[in-house]
């Protein structure tokens, strides 16, 4: 089995630090603005979860390529493309 890549593995950490900064840019605006902090880590948190959802969205309505389209179809069995390893009904 092949390993993934390691812009594979990255991949989530990359979502995760990108909804971090754009939330605390939402978190400092709102402080900056308002000097409540209560209210700016309620913004930050809601901001976080928002980006971190729509990111991931993005991310899954992304076409994937020939070699990706590829590697889901292979179901690892080493048969002919054409042959059907399915059991067979009773």
């Amino acid at each position: 089995m092949n390993q993934p890549s390691r812009r594979d593995r990255l991949k989530p950490v990359e979502l995760l630090v990108l909804s971090g900064i754009l939330a605390l840019f939402v978190g400092l605006t709102v402080l900056l603005s308002t000097r409540e902090i209560v209210l700016s880590l309620i913004f930050f948190g809601i901001a976080f979860i928002v980006v971190l959802v729509v990111m991931a969205m993005f991310s899954l309505s992304i076409k994937p390529n020939e070699i990706e389209q590829h590697e889901i179809d292979d179901d690892g069995t080493g048969s002919a493309p054409g042959e059907d390893t399915r059991p067979s009904g009773h």
